[in-house]
């Protein structure tokens, strides 16, 4: 799992039939200090969150797996949404 930054939505006129009803995020990768790591990318969202939310995310087939028995064509989905984190030194 990833942490992110939500920073955005997409509003699309046309896409896939598998992705019908399901919304589609903006976000920013963090690193554990909560700076930006890498270019943003898009997620479908599982949880409800919304731009400015700290989320979790999972690349890959697993991205999919909240929306069984549907099979959207994704590779990063949001599957949480953070209330706080900390990191020890």
């Amino acid at each position: 799992m990833h942490l992110a930054r939500v920073i955005g939505d997409v509003v699309v006129t046309r896409k896939d039939e598998n992705l019908a009803g399901i919304k589609l995020l903006v976000v920013q990768p963090l690193t554990p200090e909560r700076e930006p790591a890498g270019r943003p990318l898009v997620a479908v969202d599982a949880v409800g969150a919304g731009v400015g939310e700290e989320v979790f995310f999972v690349r890959g087939k697993e991205a999919s797996f909240p929306f069984h028995p549907a099979e959207p064509p994704v590779d990063a989905g949001i599957v949480g949404i953070v209330d706080h984190w900390d990191v020890e030194r």
